[in-house]
């Protein structure tokens, strides 16, 4: 472990092998997760689906997604990651097969919204690449882990449109579907057999109680409940698209029974998030395990501005292209939109090897600066720019997003470590609220319009990252048998 470098090519290492575990897993987690982006253009054809409705289909993909990282982040802090990550993977691809047998809007709505929770697969990762690589590696780690598992959105993009065509008739986007299901579930079964929750000997540490994150002040309790407040105002809104004054594929009294059941979760989570730091708001909680949960609700907003615009971008670009720029092919369009997320191979890991090198907050001030300007730039194009300056910009523009979401991860495994499930839970929650929001958007304002958006949001989230804490020294964790251990996260 002494060794700063990382022989991705030594299988025999546990920490090299764990690590291509983990980061497959995540990639097929993401082509089922978006394979449907690509395939938009002949879903709608076969099925005759509206623009409104394959708009609806982006959006129903990351809404569940929300609870869902916040659950597997709870999970995987209980369990491992072994069998959570494996369980995952083999349940999403019996949905994603089912998915591609849908006849109708409502069943592909139906198995979108489900598939929304593939996406949590993300959050298992974290935990299990945190585990197995020390402070000085693990945002390099993570980074590839991540980039490299996200990956999977643009593999899908460059590769699935050309197995329909080749299978070819109105059914050829159903078998790259089902291909993609069950190489997912084959892949759950390798995964069990071969990946561990930590190196040989290491202890996996486990929050005190489930529920909740544990905070260490009373002004903190307030603040995690606060930070929780958007994540079902995003769920509210999809209920909101959903309704009679929308697309009208729920009645009235079904979208206020939904906003019931969301009022009582938010009254549950708050609640259990009580039960979970009673003690602590009775009696204060002891010195050597104080952390500020401030540092969790930066890394939310930085996570929204990032990944929550991948998330949107990634689902609308094919589209883009193909209505911006005449003459582009369903299959050229999408191979020119998966520029976007195929930087994902470079700059997470550079974002993370960078935040290992030089800081996390100041890694991330730049990133994000770099993301204002990214988006601000895709906001001007038009069909009259020349093809390859488009491309170019939509690559730079890539390039901050990867690497700022990479930075932010380089740092979520060093906030607090029995809770590292928990806070990427969380973390990764914010990237998809802000894909829910940026789609929402995108439902009402033109491309131009979406992409300034984005830009100005990333301000706020540029302005927020200046009161980032560098993590310091060593953080302190306790043992079954009350013993305290002190773990290096500088």
């Amino acid at each position: 472990m002494s060794n700063d470098k990382l022989n991705l090519l030594d299988f025999k290492e546990g920490r090299i092998r764990t690590l291509h575990l983990a980061w497959f897993a995540f990639f097929l987690t993401f082509v089922v997760w978006f394979n449907h982006a690509p395939l938009l253009v002949f879903m709608k054809r076969a099925l005759h689906l509206t623009d409104l409705q394959a708009k609806t289909l982006m959006t129903l993909n990351v809404a569940l997604t929300i609870p869902a990282r916040v659950i597997i982040g709870m999970l995987v802090d209980r369990v491992g990651p072994r069998h959570v990550y494996s369980g995952l993977l083999g349940l999403s691809g019996v949905v994603c097969i089912a998915f591609s047998m849908a006849q109708s809007f409502e069943q592909l709505a139906l198995m979108r919204f489900l598939l929304g929770f593939v996406g949590a697969g993300f959050v298992i990762g974290i935990r299990l690449v945190g585990e197995w690589f020390p402070p000085r590696q693990v945002g390099l780690a993570e980074g590839i882990y991540g980039g490299w598992g996200n990956f999977g959105a643009s593999a899908a993009a460059m590769v699935l449109p050309g197995i329909a065509t080749l299978v070819g008739g109105e059914n050829g986007y159903r078998y790259a579907l089902a291909l993609t299901g069950v190489i997912t579930i084959a892949y759950g079964f390798f995964f069990f057999s071969r990946a561990r929750n930590t190196p040989k000997g290491a202890t996996y540490f486990k929050p005190k109680k489930s529920g909740g994150i544990e905070v260490t002040s009373k002004k903190d309790f307030v603040f995690l409940i606060v930070m929780n407040v958007p994540m079902y105002g995003a769920l509210a809104t999809l209920t909101w698209r959903l309704s009679p004054g929308n697309l009208s594929l729920l009645s009235q009294p079904v979208a206020y029974a939904i906003y019931g059941v969301l009022a009582g979760l938010f009254a549950l989570q708050t609640s259990q998030i009580y039960r979970v730091n009673k003690e602590m708001l009775q009696f204060g909680a002891p010195e050597h395990q104080h952390y500020r949960f401030r540092q969790v609700a930066i890394l939310d907003l930085a996570y929204l501005v990032s990944f929550g615009s991948e998330l949107a971008v990634v689902s609308m670009l094919p589209l883009f292209f193909l209505e911006t720029f005449s003459g582009l092919s369903p299959v050229t369009a999408a191979l020119f939109a998966s520029s976007f997320a195929l930087m994902n191979l470079i700059a997470r890991p550079a974002g993370g090897w960078l935040s290992d090198r030089i800081g996390r907050r100041r890694t991330l001030t730049f990133l994000i600066a770099g993301l204002v300007v990214g988006f601000f730039l895709m906001s001007r194009i038009t069909g009259k720019w020349p093809l390859p300056l488009a491309v170019l910009a939509t690559v730079t523009c890539s390039a901050f997003v990867q690497a700022g979401a990479g930075a932010v991860f380089a740092m979520v495994p060093l906030v607090k470590r029995r809770m590292t499930g928990q806070i990427a839970g969380m973390v990764g929650a914010y990237g998809n609220v802000g894909g829910v929001a940026f789609l929402t958007v995108l439902s009402f304002v033109d491309y131009s319009s979406f992409f300034l958006v984005i830009s100005l949001s990333s301000v706020a989230a540029l302005v927020a990252t200046q009161f980032i804490d560098e993590p310091k020294g060593h953080t302190a964790e306790v043992h079954e048998d009350g013993t305290v251990q002190l773990v290096e996260v500088a």
